[in-house]
């Protein structure tokens, strides 16, 4: 059975002159006891140059544990990917996990990213087993752009809509800075499936958990909404990431995709009511239908749900008390001010963008939602891309940030998942920097779950809360001195008063002196080489070199860079005499050459051997 509630937030709507409101709906899946349903899943991974060393090994452990946490009735494939595709993993049951992680385990890193490639042989492999009684999911993570294969994001998108479509369902993981978050998101929304973005090596095997604990939780799919106005009644904007048609009536039609066990799929509606008179008031009717797990099959149900609003005077309308779901559609408004702050910024409108999140601040603000510690973390959120976005420096890792937050708020209903980014503020760098704590309080910044928090180190203090504390300042590892602080109204987090200082103590070194460099200072000169490969120095870290691959291109060995960003089919200058096919090199950098089509390998080469992998 499907259950369906709502709210308005104002729970008695004034009577007199038209009005905007918005409304909350609620769906759940209404199971006494959830059957697990076995899952049909591929695992699709990049292994393309640029997820050598640390990246990939931390891929690969958590594809481990996925299959660690899967039953004997589970199918599971596993791809890899670079400009080559391979099935490390055929389709079968898992029930030799020794053997299944024994072969995850001999995957090394190689060349460019064939993206399209790697995530349609799993497709492939979850259509040989398709079962629609079970959880049919690509999962494909990548840490790069598609340089290779199909790479135009709309082909890509509307492909992953037309699998969905035939039943399978795709989940995108972007891994650390480097891959296209549009992309992700867009064949994500259109398939119905998740996002995630794996913000640093070590949260792969936690975030990979996240899906799988969703997938588990599946108990409904295909959930569509039709939205039928009453007369007076116009539909001003949708909080969420939802698929939003039309159909032959000119009806709104909502597609929200899986139904996850205990867990509310949330809908916000902004409506405009023309004047409406006093007492009951018929706003719409809601025409909804999923596929639900029932007697441990999966069922179509449908069912129809009238909205009707509480008209009064205006003075009945003040006194009403709406609060209980007040947090729930703040932080659906706060997720569309951020895309759409987002969208504008990237039209060129900075002020505009900025603006509006200035204003939504204060209108939490102004109804005292800073007291609830999740708003606030969001305000210090909203004030730091309003910073960022006015400076015109959101950057790639605050572009990501933003997305990410934005998707999973208005796709999920799951606070491990929300407001989550741990990138280093700039300001860091330029804070004032004292010795000692002297008669301040001493804080300091943790990773936790994706989020970057502040704690309290001084004594006097429950060092289990936490605290509010700008975000334009925070950096894991940081400690710094305030002034004071003070609980909120509840008491269950705390609020920094006065100045903020950043502590290092003496003889320690301080890892937020000035903005790290990326990259060496440029020597122009054409790499040497040695006798031959066996005599280059050897190292398992890309740090900040490029990575390159000598490839066989006809009866001739060539080299081509296979980092992101650059052009993967482009000849490089490079010593003939270290050349092996196959071979992985760290070069300090490369550069255009004179003919504007080709690159020349400069400064020094190392032979990349790959990182050995151990539990």
């Amino acid at each position: 059975m499907l259950k369906t509630s709502y709210d308005f937030d104002q729970a008695i709507l004034p009577a007199g002159s038209s009005l905007k409101t918005n409304i909350l709906l609620r769906f759940r899946a209404d199971i006494a006891e959830s059957p697990r349903r076995n899952l049909n899943l591929s695992l699709v991974i990049d292994r393309s140059g640029s997820m050598a060393g640390a990246p990939l090994h931390h891929a690969l452990r958590a594809a481990e544990s996925v299959v660690e946490r899967l039953e004997p009735e589970d199918i599971l494939s596993v791809v890899v990917y670079d400009d080559e595709v391979d099935t490390v993993v055929a389709p079968q049951p898992v029930k030799d996990k020794a053997a299944l992680k024994n072969s995850i385990n001999k995957v090394r890193a190689g060349g460019i990213t064939n993206l399209s490639g790697g995530w349609l042989k799993g497709c492939e492999h979850v259509k040989k087993q398709l079962d629609l009684q079970k959880i049919n999911r690509v999962l494909l993570l990548t840490d790069g752009h598609a340089n290779m294969g199909i790479q135009d994001p709309k082909i890509l998108t509307t492909t992953s809509g037309q699998k969905a479509e035939e039943g399978i369902t795709t989940t995108t993981l972007g891994f650390d800075q480097g891959f296209n978050e549009d992309l992700l998101i867009g064949m994500a929304r259109a398939a119905n499936g998740n996002f995630y973005f794996i913000q640093s090596v070590d949260e792969a095997t936690e975030v990979f958990s996240i899906e799988l604990d969703s997938l588990r939780a599946v108990v409904g799919q295909n959930l569509t909404v039709t939205v039928e106005l009453a007369d007076g009644v116009k539909l001003i904007d949708t909080l969420s990431l939802a698929k939003v048609n039309q159909n032959q009536a000119r009806q709104t039609v909502i597609t929200l995709g899986e139904l996850y066990e205990g867990e509310d799929k949330l809908l916000g509606l902004s409506l405009e009511i023309s004047a409406a008179q006093i007492g009951e008031l018929p706003v719409m009717k809601l025409h909804y239908s999923a596929d639900v797990v029932q007697n441990d099959v999966i069922q179509s149900v449908s069912g129809t749900a009238d909205i009707v609003a509480k008209v009064a005077t205006v003075e009945e309308a003040a006194l009403a008390s709406s609060s209980h779901i007040i947090l729930e559609l703040s932080r659906l408004t706060i997720a569309k001010a951020k895309e759409t702050a987002l969208d504008l910024a990237e039209h060129g409108k900075h002020e505009e963008a900025e603006q509006i999140l200035r204003s939504l601040v204060k209108d939490l603000r102004d109804k005292g939602l800073n007291e609830n510690f999740e708003i606030a973390e969001e305000i210090d959120q909203l004030e730091y891309f309003a910073g960022r976005i006015a400076q015109k420096a959101l950057g790639n890792a605050g572009r990501k940030e933003l997305r990410d937050q934005s998707f999973q708020t208005m796709t999920r209903n799951r606070s491990d998942l929300a407001a989550r980014g741990v990138t280093a503020g700039d300001e860091i760098y330029g804070m004032p920097v004292v010795n000692e704590v002297g008669s301040g309080i001493e804080l300091h910044c943790l990773r936790e779950g994706g989020k970057l928090r502040i704690k309290v180190i001084s004594d006097g203090y429950d060092s289990t809360k936490n605290v509010q504390f700008p975000r334009a300042i925070r950096a894991e590892g940081a400690r710094y001195v305030v002034e004071a602080l003070e609980p909120s109204s509840d008491g269950s987090f705390y609020r920094v008063r006065g100045n903020i200082t950043r502590l290092t103590r003496p003889g320690e070194a301080d890892i937020f002196a000035a903005p790290r460099q990326s990259r060496s200072t440029s020597t122009g000169k054409a790499s040497k080489g040695p006798a031959s490969a066996a005599d280059l120095p050897t190292t398992d870290a890309i740090k900040d070199g490029i990575l390159v691959q000598c490839v066989k291109d006809g009866s001739k060995l060539r080299a081509r860079v296979v980092s992101d960003g650059y052009e993967p089919n482009w000849n490089m200058r490079f010593p003939r005499s270290v050349r092996e096919e196959g071979m992985l090199y760290v070069v300090d950098e490369i550069k255009i050459a004179p003919d504007g089509k080709s690159y020349i390998a400069c400064g020094e080469i190392k032979r990349f051997v790959q990182p050995s992998i151990t539990n």
